[in-house]
């Protein structure tokens, strides 16, 4: 196991997708341990990663309702799919770990609970665009060839931040559950603080939600 003690935020209110990535961004600057947290979105939407082309996403997706992430990586579709994120604090020896080793580890316990069909993927092939899900890279998770699971991650001062998410249609409603005891066998459930909540709205509506945040160069 990854941890020996985690915190796995259950967030059962389907949230905007500005204030998703709040409610992460708080996380990662307040935890003082790691955290799981599992989460829905209230309406269909996609993120993009940080350095993005707003307008094209917006061209290609007009009905969605659109995020730049504050992690890397493509464009991601939401709402359907089981989303995670990982919050590690600086302190901790796995926030130390390099980016692959990290990326890699995350997957593989993934692996173990999405069931022996799925696998790590082991090469690293052309980009065919800029949606996340149909370029596999080395240790996202794939099935029958198809890349099923992958995230981005970035580092800051407080520690690791790890978004992921599971394109994998039939996911049982345990699958959160089932991730966190696969992580930690010491896991506190909890559900975010109205304190943590406000936080993040008020993030969302300077930042996330914010014209110069999503369109930026």
């Amino acid at each position: 196991m990854l941890f020996e003690e985690l915190v796995w935020l259950d967030d059962p209110v389907p949230h905007s997708a500005a204030l998703n990535m709040a409610i992460d961004e708080v996380l990662l600057r307040t935890a003082t341990q790691p955290v799981l947290r599992t989460y829905r979105w209230a309406r269909a939407a996609v993120s993009f990663g940080y350095f993005g082309a707003h307008d094209e996403v917006s061209r290609r997706f007009p009905g969605r309702e659109m995020v730049r992430r504050w992690t890397g990586g493509g464009v991601v579709l939401h709402g359907e799919d089981f989303t995670y994120s990982v919050m590690v604090p600086r302190g901790h020896a796995f926030a130390g770990c390099g980016a692959e080793e990290t990326y890699r580890a995350i997957h593989e316990v993934i692996g173990t609970v999405l069931g022996p069909e799925v696998a790590l993927a082991i090469e690293v092939v052309a980009p065919r665009s800029d949606a996340c899900f149909e370029n596999p890279v080395r240790h996202d998770l794939v099935a029958e060839g198809v890349k099923i699971a992958g995230a981005a991650q970035r580092r800051t001062r407080a520690g690791l931040l790890h978004q992921g998410s599971v394109q994998c249609a039939g996911l049982p409603g345990n699958t959160g559950e089932r991730l966190a005891a696969a992580l930690s066998a010491r896991v506190e459930r909890q559900e975010p603080p109205p304190a943590l909540l406000a936080e993040a709205a008020d993030l969302a509506a300077t930042r996330y939600a914010a014209a110069a945040w999503l369109r930026r160069a």
